[in-house]
């Protein structure tokens, strides 16, 4: 069964038609994967290599994909249905295939790895454009650019052999005089133009410029290779970088560097427990005080990187316990005291305990010690909800002086009666 490319089109006559995805699940427990069978049919009806939509797939669901082109199957870890990938591949057609003026989906990707730069070009209305390169198929497709199409092969070599023609028409002036004259040199030698570009090359600003182009392209190639590597490599980068900025005596300043790193590698909630462990030590009070700006960054309104800073904090305790292990509820207070700390997330922490990053026995250790914080917080909360109710209360207050006393006291009045007794007449009774 075909369905429309572009299904946002209800149109039965519409003429890019697809085959419906089919998705057949494989394997069971860690092993399972899911096997997208006519992935070959979809991706030709779509111009697109078929490695293309399966590492979209592999993108958007955090799953590894593999390919294997010489028997068509095509893989994506795990179980997942065929609707919801249906679903998913009309997102890769809006992104990757159907022309942002017209929607047809005759369109071309254009790839240049050097520039680190994807084109489309549609051959229904003839619009040129640049795709947005932030998602992570996009590194993908700069280092697995689509194969020319025969077709386009074809027009370039007759292009090229026209051009030769013209060559040596231009070239030749009579006969067999201008074929002696026909010698292979290299283009516009004597033009004026190119001694412009050498001289403006030359200066101060030129060079420059050109080292600045340099450094761009060589960040967006570390971008692309770095998204590449597996997590535990990218929190390792972080790391080094976090501790040449360290080692450097540049780390009070870089709190804006750090966090634009931790998002370009894509670890901004792991940022905290990184943080932690190169910048505290048994003297954390006071390291507080002083990274507060560093670690705010990542922790505000980010209760995943709340989180990483408590497991960060757990691992700290272990590496100095016999210093900071008493400590433990006045170190949590100054983390609450800074905004580092959510209330919600201390009570989450409390109630249950976790050997994520230390030993059983020393994480009981640790909740023990911060028992008195925790009840301190849920004191707190109880009091906050009373406080209403006792606002109520005070509105039937009220303040009476006293000429006899030398203090104020607190009367208790009763409410008026009805406005119907304030009206009666003691005449008519």
């Amino acid at each position: 069964m075909s369905v429309n490319v572009n299904r946002n089109v209800s149109d039965q006559f519409y003429r890019y038609k697809m085959p419906r995805l089919i998705a057949k699940v494989e394997g069971k427990g860690n092993g399972i994967k899911t096997v997208i069978v006519n992935m070959v049919d979809v991706a030709k009806a779509l111009n697109r290599p078929p490695t293309y939509p399966t590492k979209f797939f592999g993108c958007e669901l955090g799953a590894q994909t593999q390919f294997d082109a010489k028997n068509d199957r095509y893989i994506v870890n795990g179980s997942h249905e065929a609707n919801k990938l249906q679903d998913m591949l009309d997102g890769f057609i809006r992104k990757f295939v159907l022309c942002s003026e017209c929607d047809n989906p005759e369109t071309d990707l254009h790839v240049n790895p050097k520039k680190q730069t994807i084109g489309s070009s549609c051959k229904a209305c003839g619009n040129r454009g640049m795709l947005d390169t932030r998602h992570k198929l996009c590194t993908f497709i700069l280092k697995n650019p689509p194969e020319p199409d025969s077709t386009c092969m074809k027009e370039k070599k007759e292009k090229e052999k026209k051009n030769k023609k013209k060559d040596k028409e231009n070239g030749s002036g009579s006969g067999e005089a201008g074929d002696h004259n026909d010698i292979d040199a290299p283009d516009a030698v004597d033009g004026e133009e190119d001694d412009d570009d050498w001289a403006e090359e030359t200066t101060e600003e030129a060079q420059r410029r050109r080292m600045e182009e340099i450094s761009n392209h060589a960040k967006n190639l570390t971008l692309s290779e770095d998204l590449e590597k597996t997590l535990e490599e990218r929190v390792n980068i972080f790391y080094n970088f976090v501790k040449q900025k360290k080692e450097t005596g540049a780390i009070d300043c870089a709190d804006k560097e750090i966090l634009a790193e931790a998002d370009r590698l894509d670890v901004r909630a792991m940022g905290p427990l990184i943080l932690s462990e190169l910048l505290f030590d048994e003297n954390i009070r006071d390291q507080i005080k002083k990274y507060k700006r560093h670690f705010l960054r990542f922790c505000h309104n980010d209760k995943k990187a709340q989180k990483y800073l408590l497991g960060g904090f757990e691992c700290l305790v272990k590496l100095h316990q016999s210093q900071l292990l008493p400590r433990v509820p006045v170190i949590l207070k100054d983390f609450y005291d800074a905004d580092l700390l959510e209330e919600d997330v201390i009570l989450m922490w409390a109630e249950k305990v976790s050997k994520k990053y230390v030993s059983k026995e020393l994480a009981k250790e640790i909740h023990a010690k911060a028992a008195p914080f925790v009840k301190w917080l849920k004191e707190a909360e109880e009091e906050s909800e009373g406080s209403d109710a006792e606002e109520e209360e005070d509105e039937n207050v009220e303040v009476v002086y006293s000429s006899s006393a030398r203090e104020l006291k607190m009367e208790t009045v009763q409410p008026e009666k009805a406005e119907e007794d304030d009206d009666l007449d003691i005449d008519a009774i």
